[in-house]
């Protein structure tokens, strides 16, 4: 199509359409390489001679052999003829000349071409005879393999050269480049050769080549535009069939993907929904499993505590109490009252360890068993502060909450009396709309972080996590234990 735009002088036109090819030539260099050639041809008739020059070059690029690079290095030198770079057009045509492709006869074309643009070049240049004798060696060549439309080339070059030596030739020359192009019907040609025979103004002829000049102008001129027109008016015809078509293929493709898109819908929304059930019973389990695992740690951590205490602090003295009485003879005052004051007093450490672990009240006696539990740790060298108990509203926290601070607390205490050595111990309750919110602070010798889990409150992490809360820790020794909980309503 642009081929066909550029023979009846659309050259714009041509432009636009090779442009339009380009993306259906990406994976072809040889097509790549056609294409920049052709729009090197628009612009050179355009006379944008760099801008033809660059798409040349480009084509050189993009053809696989000097076979193929020849063309557009030939257009290239013809565009520097018509800049009068005449030197720079020389290195190329006598570069091609020498190749040894021109001799095959299917490149005669190409070797006639190029012996009479070398032969024009070297007139150009002053070397008249060595320019005349390939301008004469080039039109035998043409008229030998019968390149009828170069041979009209040939004889515009002849003409010209002999416009300053031989005007009877040059019109000769002039009127056969005339009468081929007529016949050929290729009117740039013809407008070329009635320039000469215009510009040598030697005969009566020249007001007929005039008006012929003129005449032939004004028509090319018309026909072009009408060929423009009509193009213009096929392609947007040609456009708007297509986009026609291809919107309603758009449309049946989009009705069809709409009917695939909700079968699909409804197969992936089936699929989550089975896979969201599976993964929330997944997660369930895994969180009861989870719980289950922590309340069980943390049962074993109390167990384990409770049965070390028993060990480490009554299975002495209920051994020292047996060999005792043993040993001492129990019908005595002093002994039998001895023996008592022992037993009282394993009984109260079996009182203590009970009251550690025993039941915690969670109904309307939370706060008040709380203060009991705390107030039991109570001595003459250490005091228990509790505030704000009976500002947090109990009645929206849940039983496993509370039987978790409680034990929470009792762990702090007795970790703070066996440990600690406290003489003061604050514990400071509050709420927000989130949380329930516990400070422990005390006075005594602290410890390092890394040794917090070795002094028994890791159970109480545990407990903490069972309930979703959270706990931290800051002490140094010499300096005071603190704790922070936060337990979500």
């Amino acid at each position: 199509m642009a081929a066909i735009q550029q023979i009846n002088g659309d050259y714009y036109g041509s432009k636009e359409t090779v442009t339009e090819a380009l993306p259906y030539a990406k994976k072809s260099k040889d097509y790549i390489s056609c294409i920049n050639n052709t729009l090197g041809i628009a612009d050179k008739e355009l006379s944008l001679y760099d801008d033809a020059i660059f798409y040349y070059k480009e084509s050189v690029k993009d053809s696989k052999d000097l076979e193929d690079k020849h063309i557009p290095l030939s257009n290239i030198a013809a565009v520097y003829i018509h800049q009068k770079k005449y030197d720079k057009a020389i290195i190329i045509l006598e570069f091609i000349l020498n190749q040894k492709f021109l001799e095959k006869k299917s490149k005669a074309r190409s070797k006639a071409r190029t012996q009479d643009n070398l032969g024009y070049a070297y007139f150009k240049i002053g070397l008249h005879e060595k320019g005349l004798y390939l301008m004469i060696e080039g039109l035998k060549l043409r008229n030998e393999i019968k390149d009828t439309y170069g041979s009209i080339e040939s004889y515009l070059h002849l003409a010209d050269y002999y416009s300053k030596k031989n005007l009877q030739k040059s019109d000769e020359n002039a009127l056969l480049a005339y009468k081929i192009s007529t016949k050929l019907n290729s009117v740039d040609e013809r407008l070329e050769a009635l320039q000469i025979l215009v510009s040598n103004d030697h005969s009566p002829n020249t007001s007929k080549y005039v008006q012929q000049y003129f005449t032939l102008n004004d028509s090319i001129i018309k026909v072009r535009n009408n060929f423009k027109n009509k193009s213009a008016k096929i392609k947007y015809d040609a456009k708007k069939e297509k986009d026609e078509n291809e919107k309603l293929r758009l449309e049946k493709a989009e009705n069809q993907l709409s009917l695939q898109k909700a079968k699909y819908l409804r197969i992936v929304f089936v699929i989550v929904f089975v896979f969201l059930v599976i993964l929330i019973a997944i997660l369930i389990r895994y969180y009861k499993n989870k719980n289950k695992a922590i309340e069980f740690k943390s049962s074993y951590d109390t167990e384990t505590r409770i049965s070390k205490k028993i060990h480490d602090e009554l299975a002495n003295d209920v051994f020292q109490v047996i060999a005792f009485a043993e040993s001492q003879p129990l019908a005595a005052e002093n002994t039998k009252e001895n023996l008592l004051q022992k037993l009282d007093d394993i009984y109260g450490r079996v009182r203590g360890i009970s009251k550690e672990n025993n039941k915690i009240e969670t109904g309307k006696d939370f706060t008040k068993s709380i203060k009991e539990m705390l107030s039991a740790y109570n001595t003459a060298e250490r005091n228990i502060i509790a505030t704000n108990l009976e500002s947090v509203n109990w009645e929206d926290v849940d039983e496993i909450k509370k039987i978790t601070i409680g034990r929470v607390l009792q762990e702090l205490m007795v970790n703070m009396k066996k440990h600690s050595k406290a003489s003061l111990v604050v514990i400071k309750f509050d709420s927000d709309q989130k949380s329930i919110l516990i400070n422990y602070t005390d006075n005594g010798i602290g410890c390092e972080k890394t040794k917090i889990s070795k002094n028994g409150l890791q159970n109480m992490e545990h407990r903490i996590q069972t309930v979703k809360g959270t706990i931290e820790f800051e002490t140094e020794p010499q300096n005071g234990f603190k704790a922070k909980i936060a337990i979500p309503k």
